[in-house]
């Protein structure tokens, strides 16, 4: 018996559908727990949806800290990004290329899948708030559309992080304490502490913190040319400045050798210095916080609970590496990188009932600054003026003193982000078939931001007093250039969005429930601002009313854009007269469950979610190049609407007495007008901008299994299965785009994991156990352009030597278009792999049910995983995971 009761306390580490054991006379079962994924508190097996979830416990014993790591056990679900507070969630295959994270805050799609903590949604486009996963009750994964009750960004999918709350039980207390150490990388600790106290029979406060140092172990190496560092190349800064360079490949032949040489009229092509920069273990990561919760309740019928979340998280360096650079952790940075990222977030819920009802008032207010200082270098590989920028060359200028200066770049950004929500919901209590749930939201989102960026090289301007035509950051009468800032980004955006949203279930019979749910919503989108060369605010009024003096005042044709807007090639529909983009819709579901026993659950859904669509920059500007494949293209002036219509059949089921579960899903989702981000500095614009790639279908199944093989075994084991295809592509995207047929961005087509725990007793009421998990992941393509030979094309001159990165040939593309070399033959298109990997942890430990020690390996062979390839630097960077870490852990609860 007490081996049953040892199961019990542990099954929850491993389950995918979480949780602990409990006794069935001499067996252990399966236990469920609770969620609120259709916003009622019910079973997870009982819940006609799927739903992943792991417990506080769970989440405690696998060492998971923040949503990355909680990744590895969920393969449906794909973390894709730059680094800490700088990724993006993609759910079961529905993925596109996101901006740039440095333009994130200026130009970026919304988030396809929503992240909540608790009640409140806290996603952003680009840059996900990163919470730290500390006194967390558990975290629910709902796969699929979830639009109905999350609303817009739910289109693929929605995460919530639930906190533990101030209990009325009395006192209790805990701390949790980590230190490893990371294979040719720094130590790295952690301390969380939480306590929870009952101040009055009617109040309760509870209080957690924590302070987690992760530190680094990517190198800063000096950049030594000849050996993968950078050079630099005047024929690559030809070419993508039109060719205006008088000969740049006789530039490149006096490419700088010898990294001594410190005088620019010793080289044509000078490469950057980054001696005071050079540092091993350069990428930390610190999260620092509390939490703090107060539970009131005013009879037995109304409570108020109020919580504030304060949290920074303070990162240096780049968590990626150069793959032209040997070995899998080095890299070249020519300015600091650092980034500081902090949030509060105030939460509210009263709850209570009237008669029959039960209500909920829910509300937050986010408040959010971000600080980013960033090596910008890479632009002088991609910036449409880069010639203009650090060249020194024309028909004024002799032979031998053309040359291209130091390259070396920055950005700065500072970001504020306010969110304020509110939602009200009622749910039918009333004991009758039928139940009904039914709500009115409310958000409106902010975001400021000022991003500095330092582009051309001022020495060269103030030598050369040139007038750049079109960049306001040279005087109109040629003067020198002011300031190292050359270009500026200040622009506040605001989201306004209503919604009234319901579902209504209904018993046909004693085990068959039918259910419809339905939600209106009306999103206004208002960008306002300007960049260094084009007054935002001005031209979306212009394109809104289509006046033609406000057209010509902004630079455009007023003709030919009447003749644009009159053709269909732009849509300005849902653009009012003030520039404001409002939209509005109603989506809908439709599901069909049966309990087949009381253990075995069928359900049929239908779902749609959607993204609202994102205003450009530009939008409604001619192509730079007016010839070829971009002859009468324009920029539009917003992405529309991309939508997802998903079907799915699932089965929820304990079998074998309840010693396994399998829960599966299949489903089939059709993607209409999926949006992609766009920079194609070369041929269409110098500034990011945002378009609908075309359409698609994903194909899938998930599945988790748990096994209890023995009161001292549990097993548990995951998969997912994915099948995307693109099924058209928009016309001006051909060849730049891959073709129809061709697979969507960063989900492999299988991945899976299988963990174990195993328990054995000690002495004196202690209790041992051995844990161990594999996660493989597949292959994976990177973004949706076929840029990858063009990258190599860049990276062979720059550093002169390849990246060494597989790349999957999908096409060619066509003579003129972004993909030439300096002789305008056409360079083949394909998509960097980013090849499957292994991931393996374990870890053995000792526990008394108050205290626990663990000694843990993360990553036990040491795999050096492709996460991300980053190639919106022009030349590919190499997102990678943590190597081998050993570590401690212990912890002790109060109760």
């Amino acid at each position: 018996m007490r081996k049953s009761q040892l199961s019990c306390a542990i099954v929850a580490a491993l389950a995918a559908t979480p949780a602990a054991a409990q006794e069935s006379s001499s067996n252990a079962k399966i236990e469920t727990i609770e969620v609120t994924a259709t916003k009622r508190t019910e079973s997870i097996q009982d819940v006609p949806v799927s739903v992943t979830a792991l417990d506080g416990k769970a989440l405690e014993n696998l060492g998971v800290d923040n949503f990355q790591e909680y990744v590895e056990f969920l393969p449906n679900v794909v973390f894709q990004g730059t680094g800490p507070g700088q990724n993006e969630i993609y759910i079961r295959g529905a993925a596109t290329t996101q901006s740039n994270i440095n333009l994130s805050s200026v130009q970026a799609l919304q988030p396809s899948v929503a992240f909540y903590l608790d009640e409140q949604p806290v996603s952003m486009a680009g840059r996900n708030l990163d919470v730290y996963a500390t006194d967390i009750q558990r975290v629910e994964v709902l796969p699929g559309p979830q639009g109905t009750l999350f609303g817009a960004s739910s289109q693929a999918g929605t995460v919530r992080m639930i906190t533990n709350k101030p209990n009325h039980s009395g006192f209790e207390a805990g701390m949790d304490a980590d230190i490893s150490t990371t294979r040719g990388g720094e130590m790295s600790n952690a301390v969380e502490a939480y306590f929870n106290m009952t101040l009055t029979d009617d109040l309760a406060v509870r209080v957690a913190a924590y302070n987690d140092f992760q530190g680094g172990w990517i190198d800063n190496i000096r950049n030594v040319p000849g050996e993968g560092g950078y050079i630099g190349s005047a024929q690559v800064i030809s070419r993508i400045s039109g060719g205006v360079l008088s000969d740049p490949a006789g530039m490149d032949a006096n490419r700088i050798t010898n990294p001594d040489i410190d005088t620019m009229d010793e080289a044509a092509v000078v490469s950057p210095n980054n001696d005071h920069l050079v540092e091993d273990d350069h990428n930390d990561a610190t999260y620092s916080g509390a939490r703090f919760g107060l539970s009131y309740i005013f009879n037995e019928d109304w409570d108020l609970l109020v919580q504030h979340t304060q949290q920074t998280l303070n990162t240096e360096g780049v968590f990626s590496y150069d793959p032209n650079l040997a070995g899998e952790t080095s890299t070249n940075r020519f300015q600091p990188d650092e980034n500081r990222d902090e949030f509060g977030l105030t939460t509210w819920t009263l709850e209570g009932r009237l008669d029959k009802l039960d209500v909920v008032y829910t509300g937050g207010y986010l408040d959010r600054e971000i600080d980013t200082l960033t090596d910008y270098t890479g632009y002088t590989n991609g910036g449409a003026f880069s010639a203009f920028y650090v060249c020194n060359y024309g028909s004024d200028v002799a032979p031998e003193d053309e040359r291209c200066l130091d390259p070396t770049k920055f950005m700065r950004e500072d970001t504020t982000t306010t969110r304020d929500t509110h939602e009200l919901r009622f749910n039918t209590t009333m004991g009758t078939p039928w139940r009904v749930t039914a709500g009115l939201f409310y958000d409106n989102q902010e975001i400021a931001t000022v991003g500095q960026f330092k582009i051309p090289n001022t020495e060269l301007f103030n030598d050369l007093e040139r007038t750049l035509v079109g960049n306001e950051g040279i005087n109109s009468d040629g003067g020198p250039f002011p300031s190292e800032v050359g270009f500026v980004n200040d622009i506040t955006h605001t989201i306004e969005q209503v919604a009234v949203f319901g579902q209504l279930e209904y018993d046909i019979t004693d085990t068959v429930t039918a259910s419809i749910g339905a939600r209106w919503y009306e999103i206004d989108d208002e960008y306002k601002g300007s960049t260094s060369t084009v007054d935002v605010s001005r031209r979306l009024k212009a394109f809104g009313s289509l006046n033609p003096d406000e057209l010509a005042a902004v630079g455009e044709d007023p003709d030919a854009v009447l003749a644009a807007v009159e053709s269909g090639q732009l849509d300005v529909s849902e653009l009012d007269s003030d520039g404001v983009l409002t939209v509005s819709d109603t989506i809908f579901k439709f599901s069909l469950d049966w309990k087949v026993t009381d253990d075995v659950l069928l359900f049929a859904n239908y779902s749609e979610g959607f993204r609202p669509p994102v205003t450009n920059r530009v939008g409604g500007g001619q192509a730079k190049i007016q010839s070829g494949k971009f002859e009468g293209f324009r920029i539009p002036v917003y992405s529309t609407t991309d939508t997802l219509d998903n079907y799915e059949l699932g089965l929820k089921g304990d079998f074998l007495d309840g010693i396994v579960r399998v829960n599966a899903t299949a489903y089939y989702s059709e993607i209409t007008d999926l949006q992609t981000s766009r920079f194609d500095p070369t041929n269409i614009s110098f500034l990011v901008f945002t378009d609908n790639v075309g359409d698609a279908e994903v194909k899938g199944i998930d599945a988790d299994i748990t096994w209890l093989a023995t009161d001292d075994l549990v097993i548990n084991s995951a998969f997912s299965w994915i099948d995307t295809e693109l099924t058209r592509i928009n016309e001006e995207l051909d060849g730049i785009s891959p073709g129809v047929g061709a697979r969507l961005p960063y989900s492999a087509e299988f991945s899976g994991n299988i963990n174990a725990r195993y328990f054995f007793e000690m002495e004196e009421g202690r209790r041992g156990y051995v844990n161990a998990s594999v996660a493989y992941t597949g292959d994976r393509l990177s973004g949706m352009a076929m840029d990858a030979y063009a990258m190599e094309d860049a990276t062979q001159l720059i550093y002169g030597t390849g990246s060494g990165l597989p790349i999957q040939d999908e096409a060619a593309v066509y003579e003129g278009a972004s993909y030439t070399d300096s002789e305008n033959r056409v360079i083949r298109g394909g998509r960097y792999i980013q090849e499957s990997y292994v991931i393996t942890n374990v870890a053995v430990g000792v526990t008394n049910d108050v205290w626990k020690a663990e000694l843990y390996v993360d990553n036990l062979f040491d795999e050096r995983a492709v996460l991300n390839i980053d190639t919106q630097q022009f030349t590919p960077k190499v997102v990678t995971n943590r190597p081998r870490t050993i570590g401690l852990r212990v912890s002790y609860d109060y109760y």
